[in-house]
């Protein structure tokens, strides 16, 4: 790295005087090309609990599918159906893209946030721009919490039986 720092601005500053303008920092980072496949999709995997999901983006009218079924079908209540447009929303582009999810393992809850999970890292591999703001979003990074195995004198994972003194 080149020391911006000149003999001159170093005497200049340690007299009291002002040092000469920084150089501004300018983001010349490179983004990675996109990854798409012959079809015209990008493919990326989700997880999310003990939840699986392999997800392809393309773009079009906006139409999610999980599993051959529509997303309203799958996922009947709102609130998971909320999760999984959030990548949309916060990357600004709702109904531009058309999404085929295939969900294994877990739950509902835990299928939404996988869906979720492959969806974003879906997008940033088709538009690598979008990375910044569904990295700050949090959508990104893994959830890694998955439910506590239970443990052997014990009724649940830390639960105790009750203690009896007689």
């Amino acid at each position: 790295m080149a020391e911006t720092n000149t003999l001159e601005d170093l005497k200049n500053v340690m007299e009291g005087g002002a040092a000469a303008p920084a150089e501004t920092a300018v983001d010349t980072t490179v983004l990675p090309d996109p990854k798409i496949d012959e079809q015209g999709r990008s493919y990326a995997t989700g997880k999310r609990k003990n939840s699986i999901a392999r997800v392809w983006v393309k773009p079009g009218s906006g139409k999610i599918t999980v599993n051959g079924r529509d997303q309203e079908v799958y996922f009947a209540r709102p609130v998971l159906r909320l999760i999984i447009r959030q990548p949309f929303e916060i990357a600004e582009r709702l109904d531009q893209y058309d999404v085929v999810a295939t969900v294994k393992g877990g739950g509902l809850s835990g299928q939404a946030g996988a869906v979720k999970h492959g969806i974003s890292k879906a997008l940033t591999y088709y538009e690598p721009s979008l990375r910044k703001p569904l990295k700050a979003a949090g959508f990104i990074t893994r959830d890694s919490r998955v439910v506590e195995r239970k443990k052997y004198g014990k009724a649940k994972a830390r639960k105790s039986f009750q203690f009896s003194k007689r």
